[in-house]
């Protein structure tokens, strides 16, 4: 394949915050290191990423790195040269909406406006207006982890106090500007058959526009760490502590029962916990706080060398579009027990113990099966890391990305 000049344009890339900012770092490193040259353009906050890779800061307000009224209004009042969508950004954000992928969008048209030399523009998840007008001058991959109908779902089915359901209402608002897009894109790209469908379903898409290409892992960090000694009653998850899709409740009340039968035993979360919110409430509940310890803000080798330590990795979502998680507790030969749901499936094959999902009970007989019988699932995990190396190594994704990057831009190119 010819070597392309790539544009990957993302609204936010938090390098610790998610899976968004590590799968920005991951897919602009496998593209560069085939030869291709790789702009990254992202608002804030910035992602972390390889040396080769040029990154194109397109600012915004980031009204979101404070919850404060009057910081928020400060940003808005130093601004410069203030133009009619940092007015749109300012008060929908006041209102309690979140603007930045239809801001960032618009922001992202007007730069690419300026810069013409690109062979073809990657977009990860902002599904906004800007994307159909960009559409028409560059050929466009767009990049759908999976509809965030989801997350709304399940954050309602979480409460059902009218304040916070017309709170999450207003905060899900831009699903209408993603409803009215994603039907126009010409090219999808999602990490699951399971998105797939859900993508095809919840945003009326043709899945003839929608391909499959799992998300890739670095299979030479996430290793077993074999000098690294196991702690026998470690166990380990990884969640956004207080959002209800990761389903941290379930393995927080597991934990609390397997505590007279094993006293030794921990749950260690990468994750961040609010401030005496729910989940910092529900510990306390419990009384778990001496076996519950949150880490957060991880490079990769540290999370690789937290698996390490474990004895049992533990994805307790409600839904998974893809899920790192299973993938990078899978390559670093942790035993893994994950719920039955979404695409978690068609990650793991049979190298894990799947459960139901909201079911403490069967989490807790689930942990108690691979306590008694470790050797056992760990030589399932063993083979578990082979399945990972086989199928989810940069290498085989990334010449899976070129083939539906040549076609979208021989498509382009015959119009």
């Amino acid at each position: 394949m010819q070597k392309l000049k790539i544009a990957i344009l993302s609204y936010r890339s938090a390098p610790f915050g998610g899976g968004q900012g590590i799968y920005i770092h991951d897919i602009s490193k496998a593209l560069s290191l085939m030869g291709h040259q790789v702009d990254v353009i992202s608002g804030p906050p910035y992602p972390n990423l390889s040396e080769k890779i040029n990154l194109i800061k397109l600012p915004g307000l980031n009204l979101f790195q404070t919850f404060s009224f009057k910081e928020r209004l400060k940003i808005f009042i130093k601004k410069k040269n203030k133009r009619a969508i940092d007015f749109y950004e300012f008060f929908s954000t006041f209102f309690g909406g979140f603007p930045e992928m239809r801001t960032f969008g618009e922001r992202a048209k007007e730069f690419l406006d300026k810069n013409h030399h690109y062979d073809i523009v990657i977009d990860n998840q902002s599904i906004s207006y800007g994307m159909l007008k960009i559409q028409k001058k560059f050929p466009l991959i767009e990049i759908i982890h999976h509809p965030i109908t989801k997350d709304y779902k399940f954050e309602l089915q979480s409460n059902n106090g009218f304040i916070y359901r017309l709170s999450r209402h207003r905060w899900y608002s831009f699903l209408k500007m993603q409803k009215r897009v994603a039907p126009q894109l010409q090219t999808i790209v999602t990490p699951s058959i399971n998105s797939l469908n859900d993508i095809a379903s919840d945003f009326n898409v043709s899945k003839k526009n929608i391909n499959v290409i799992n998300n890739g892992l670095d299979i030479d960090i996430f290793i077993p760490y074999k000098e690294i000694e196991r702690n026998p009653f470690k166990l380990i998850t990884t969640a956004s502590a207080d959002v209800a899709l990761k389903g941290l409740d379930y393995s927080l009340k597991s934990l609390a029962s397997l505590v007279n039968d094993f006293p030794e035993i921990s749950l260690l979360v990468i994750g961040k916990m609010k401030k005496d919110g729910h989940t910092s409430r529900l510990i306390n509940e419990l009384g778990i706080k001496d076996k519950v310890s949150f880490k957060t803000e991880l490079t990769k080798e540290e999370i690789a060398k937290e698996y390490a330590s474990s004895s049992i990795a533990i994805v307790t979502s409600l839904y998974e579009g893809f899920g790192y998680p299973v993938i990078e507790a899978m390559s670093c030969e942790v035993p893994l027990i994950a719920t039955n749901v979404s695409s978690i499936p068609e990650l793991v094959g049979d190298y894990a113990k799947l459960i139901p999902a909201k079911n403490a009970n069967e989490l807790s007989n689930a942990i108690r099966s691979i306590l008694h019988d470790y050797s056992h699932y760990k030589n399932i995990a063993v083979r578990g890391r082979q399945h990972i190396v086989d199928n989810f190594n940069w290498l085989k994704i990334t010449e899976e990305y070129e083939n539906i990057i040549s076609k979208t831009i021989n498509d382009f190119h015959k119009c």
